[in-house]
């Protein structure tokens, strides 16, 4: 099934609307792949400096991005979001971030803590530092892959979402978000939501 739907117009005019980034949603499994492009691109060059990747594309690279690019305010209209929801293409998408995520969270543990089972040498004290904070911002990147799942109805995506939290071990997100922060949002009782005027480092702290 492919995400085509008849968006009413008007009353007189019916379109077919068209998701024009189907296949860019894609790129949201480039973060998960990021340990293995820094483990491969390590062993092929032996630059340190790929062992930090995950920093660098998720602080760095990304946010220039969305500089250069802009706001995208484009949604699909609400006649179609019943068939996005229907399109299994979408949910792959974000199921399979999962089993990459833990593929590259295994082969890190594995390379620091035992790295003979790999056939590669150990890394230094640097080396493992980088490693351990690019697995971490993938594993961050994951919540919000969890958020996602959280909130489908589907008992199976919602056992996803929390596998998707014990990385992180953020697993009371998954209570906090639907029941707290939806439950008082905007209100002062909800430590997600930012005061008016208050900064990310003010933020941060509390939420």
């Amino acid at each position: 099934m492919t995400a085509e739907a008849n968006a009413t117009v008007s009353p007189e005019s019916v379109e077919v609307w068209k998701d024009k980034k189907r296949y860019l949603w894609l790129i949201g499994l480039v973060v998960p792949s990021l340990a293995a492009v820094a483990f491969v691109m390590y062993l092929l060059t032996d630059w340190s400096i790929w062992l930090w990747i995950g920093p660098i594309v998720i602080l760095v690279i990304v946010p220039a991005i969305d500089l250069m690019t802009g706001l995208d305010r484009s949604n699909p209209p609400d006649d179609a979001i019943e068939a996005l929801e229907k399109d299994k293409y979408y949910r792959w998408i974000t199921y399979l971030f999962l089993p990459i995520q833990y593929a590259g969270f295994v082969v890190a543990m594995v390379w620091i803590g035992k790295p003979e089972w790999l056939g590669v040498e150990a890394l230094d004290t640097w080396q493992k530092l980088g490693v351990a904070i690019s697995i971490g911002c993938i594993g961050g990147i994951g919540i919000n892959t969890a958020h996602e799942l959280g909130h489908k109805r589907e008992a199976n995506e919602r056992w996803l979402s929390k596998i998707a939290l014990a990385q992180s071990f953020y697993g009371h997100f998954y209570i906090e978000h639907n029941r707290g922060h939806h439950v008082r949002v905007a209100t002062p009782e909800d430590p997600a939501s930012s005061r008016l005027g208050e900064n990310f480092y003010q933020f941060w702290p509390r939420t």
